[in-house]
């Protein structure tokens, strides 16, 4: 098995945990109507989800520091299978919050472990691309996982979606086992040494585009279904089609983030596609599916692609920062990933119910017109220091 072909076995992984994670988006009614709860209520439970996986991951990792990263994911995939059964298997909103605890506390390490490992058996300058792979399989999960949940919610139940997520992940620890190569971890940082990370301006600066980002992604995206069905006015046939296109256009947007940060930089690519996210929201806010569907779905796919090229770019933009600390930063960025999704989840339903529906695109936006800002200061600040080192080398 080519190094290439590696790679996207980590992509399944992250598909999996990615569907985990989004497919309560997709099935956000149909979970408030089974459990007798409101829309805002079941949002949070991305948001709880989003916080655990943020606070414990960098704890897990720098716990199992010295743990093979090998066996380090496979173990992890089994306490994330292990999570996804109990939501199958336990009835009622209580249980189902537990397991998606602990459904948090594997996800976090299978995907900075992964994230790690691709890094790491990656050919040369394939670095970016490698990475964006692996995200490529997390935002896969928007293609299958999300309107197909949906599908699968109509037919047999929601909950069924985490009964065929236990069973993929089981068979996954065998595909893993013997697909990937033993990998040692970097060496051993300290929990107090890794937030020390902090303290350093580009760092700061660099987690907070991340924030931003995708703060006021998931503002939107948490409930794109009820806004899809209530706002732009889209019939439940269209639905699921809808995020089929969402999804595709995540996969494309990916995979072209990697590649043009590969082609192009990391400056041309996350502003462009930050400025073309923020465009989308806006223009979401005017379609009507009376008028036109397809315009709904357009800017659906534009709002997708733009968003999701920022994902390996701003990846691979946190390892340059502190290229010695790769697996840190990573593993602080899917930490602030997971916060700023639980804090999207939160404003945005707060938005909703103090506001309107509505207004979650406008929102959205504004969070990411300051992620966009943030950028560009990080940006100077660097173009200035090579400047200045350039001309001590002088």
């Amino acid at each position: 098995m080519t190094g290439s072909w590696k790679i996207y076995v980590l992509a399944i992984v992250s598909f999996l945990v990615g569907t985990s994670e989004y497919i309560i988006s997709g099935v956000l009614d149909k979970i408030a109507d089974s459990l007798g709860i409101t829309i805002t209520a079941a949002g949070q439970l991305i948001t709880i989800f989003s916080l655990v996986y943020a606070i414990m991951t960098p704890v897990l990792m720098a716990l199992t520091a010295k743990v093979e990263r090998r066996k380090l994911l496979v173990y992890s995939l089994g306490v994330f299978a292990v999570a996804n059964l109990l939501s199958f298997a336990l009835p009622g909103y209580i249980p189902f919050v537990i397991a998606r605890i602990l459904m948090a506390m594997g996800a976090g390490m299978v995907v900075v472990t992964a994230l790690g490992i691709a890094a790491k058996i990656a050919p040369p300058g394939k670095q970016a691309s490698s990475i964006a792979t692996v995200v490529m399989g997390f935002t896969a999960s928007l293609i299958i996982g999300v309107p197909l949940g949906r599908v699968v919610a109509a037919a047999f139940g929601w909950k069924s979606v985490f009964g065929l997520i236990a069973l993929l992940g089981i068979l996954s620890m065998f595909v893993l086992h013997k697909a990937i190569p033993k990998t040692t971890g970097d060496a051993p940082v300290p929990l107090l040494q890794q937030f020390a990370l902090l303290k350093k301006p580009k760092v700061a600066l660099g987690l907070a585009i991340t924030f931003f980002w995708l703060g006021g992604y998931s503002v939107a995206y948490t409930y794109l279904s009820p806004y899809l069905l209530n706002v732009s006015g889209l019939n439940e046939q269209w639905i699921s089609s809808a995020l089929f296109a969402f999804g595709i256009a995540s996969l494309i947007g990916s995979k072209f983030g990697g590649f043009s940060t590969d082609r192009w930089g990391v400056p041309l690519t996350l502003i462009g596609g930050m400025l073309l996210h923020i465009i989308a929201l806006i223009v979401l806010t005017f379609t009507d599916a009376g008028v036109s569907v397809m315009l709904v779905f357009a800017v659906l796919v534009i709002w997708s692609l733009a968003a999701w090229s920022s994902g390996p770019t701003q990846q691979y933009n946190l390892v340059q920062l502190e290229p010695n600390s790769s697996g840190v930063m990573l593993g602080l960025n899917q930490s602030m990933m997971q916060l700023s999704m639980a804090a999207g989840a939160g404003i945005g339903g707060i938005a909703i119910e103090r506001i309107s529906l509505s207004s979650i695109a406008w929102i959205g936006a504004a969070g990411v017109l300051i992620a966009a800002v943030v950028s560009l200061v990080l940006f100077q600040s660097n173009k200035q220091e090579s400047t200045d080192h350039a001309a001590l080398d002088a």
